[in-house]
């Protein structure tokens, strides 16, 4: 789709429908009778079970199948600093994906602030709403502070996509790039361009699944410990933990040799002929967006041997949306009080899965975004590392995790909440 036809037809999809997202009700409200059920007075009766018991609100309510996904605005898409309101169609977007994708319910929370304590102190008077809290497009390094106070003080799983998303379908695609290309994770030298926040949480991922040789470059250079540029503490502690030859320089230095380029920062900033300086049989995961560190065929005229973008027209997608929904919904389904480290690497070896050997191919290391069996294979590695963990508060079989997750998509998909809208009340033509 050529950009001005995809400008438009995104503004009147938007104003057609006066956003992505609406509530609907589970049950019918057109008796009486039932009038009395859903609320006075039959509505005092579940009241009364979860004064008694307050875990029984998971019971009784949808608060255990309810996502709010919180933004500041400060940094969304490739838009910036736009603020909360400009902000809310991406956060209407996100919670149509928790649905669509998950199966889950999720509700757009932007925030008039961009003061950590305060953004913190929001999110915690709103925990009964919710069974787990996805932080969006909030800046770095802002973002890391606020997810850890969270994560310390919540007693509900707290996940930064922005973050820990991309890094888990990063490493997927990842993991089944090396096994394609016969290299271990060990042995691979990997270059990861942007240290923001999704760089640093791939790089801690990608340590955490072995792998020993990582620099870290921003647009200053690679970053090693006592680099003299600025950093900030999130920088300088994985620049502590990577880069063990203290490499100097910019990409173009650091990079010959390398086996792996993963660009998480600008368009452009690769060329064919620093992609000829890597190790043979690289690969090259350019998902800067909307244009990439480098196209797919420059940098397979440079020699790389796998190639992978965030773009939709390309292959190899490396899509969030593979690994949040699954992820919260695994979390969820066994009522976990966390999102680990452990549950990471599980979601993104169960993404890596769901590619089958026969089906693994230099054009095709990571599932199609519409691949139905990711989220409820995710959502059940997930789960079961949280059981293995010991940090559920709900014994459930992870099979029968995946299994809940599979029938809400159906459902959901199968019908929606609102019908097409009137044209005349929209005061847009009919759509042909």
């Amino acid at each position: 789709m050529k950009r001005d036809e995809l400008r438009a037809r995104a503004l009147s999809l938007h104003r057609r429908y006066e956003g992505k997202w609406a509530t609907c009700s589970k049950v019918r409200v057109k008796t009486p009778d039932d009038l009395s059920l859903a609320y006075t007075p039959g509505v005092a009766e579940p009241c009364k079970k979860i004064d008694q018991d307050p875990d029984a609100v998971y019971a009784y309510t949808n608060r255990g199948n309810l996502v709010g996904v919180v933004t500041d605005g400060s940094a969304v898409l490739g838009l910036g600093n736009i603020g909360p309101y400009a902000a809310y169609p991406v956060m209407e977007g996100k919670c149509v994906l928790f649905k669509t994708f998950g199966g889950l319910d999720a509700v757009p929370i932007c925030l008039n602030t961009q003061e950590v304590d305060a953004i913190v102190e929001h999110v915690l008077l709103l925990e009964p709403t919710f069974g787990g809290i996805n932080l969006e497009d909030i800046a770095s390094p802002r973002c890391f502070e606020i997810e850890r106070q969270l994560k310390e003080k919540s007693s509900i799983p707290i996940f930064h996509d922005d973050q820990h998303g991309t890094a888990v379908v990063v490493a997927a695609a990842l993991l089944n790039a090396a096994k394609l290309a016969e290299k271990e994770m060990k042995s691979l030298r990997v270059v990861i361009n942007g240290a923001g926040a999704a760089g640093l949480a791939t790089a801690r991922l990608l340590l955490e699944l072995g792998v020993e040789a990582l620099i870290l470059c921003d647009r200053d250079g690679a970053l090693y410990e006592g680099f003299p540029g600025p950093m900030n503490p999130e920088q300088a502690l994985l620049a502590k933990q990577t880069n063990p030859e203290r490499c100097r320089g910019h990409l173009s230095e650091v990079l010959p040799g390398a086996d792996v380029f993963i660009g998480l920062s600008a368009g452009g900033v690769l060329t064919s002929t620093m992609v000829r300086s890597m190790a043979p049989r690289s690969i090259v995961f350019a998902m800067a967006n909307p244009e990439p560190e480098i196209y797919p065929e420059d940098a397979r005229m440079g020699g790389a041997w796998i190639t992978a973008t965030g773009r939709s027209d390309f292959p190899n997608q490396i899509n969030n949306v593979l690994a949040f929904p699954g992820i919260m919904a695994g979390a969820l389904g066994v009522r976990a009080s966390d999102i680990t480290a452990s549950m990471k690497r599980s979601a993104a070896q169960a993404i890596a899965d769901c590619v089958s050997e026969e089906a693994l191919r230099w054009d095709h290391v990571i599932p199609e975004v519409f691949d139905p069996d990711v989220a409820p294979a995710v959502a059940q590695a997930v789960a079961r590392s949280a059981i293995a963990e010991g940090i559920q508060r709900l014994e459930r079989d992870p099979r029968a995790v995946a299994d809940r997750v599979r029938q809400r998509v159906l459902g959901f998909n199968d019908r929606r909440c609102q019908e097409e809208p009137d044209p005349d009340q929209t005061g847009l033509p009919p759509k042909r």
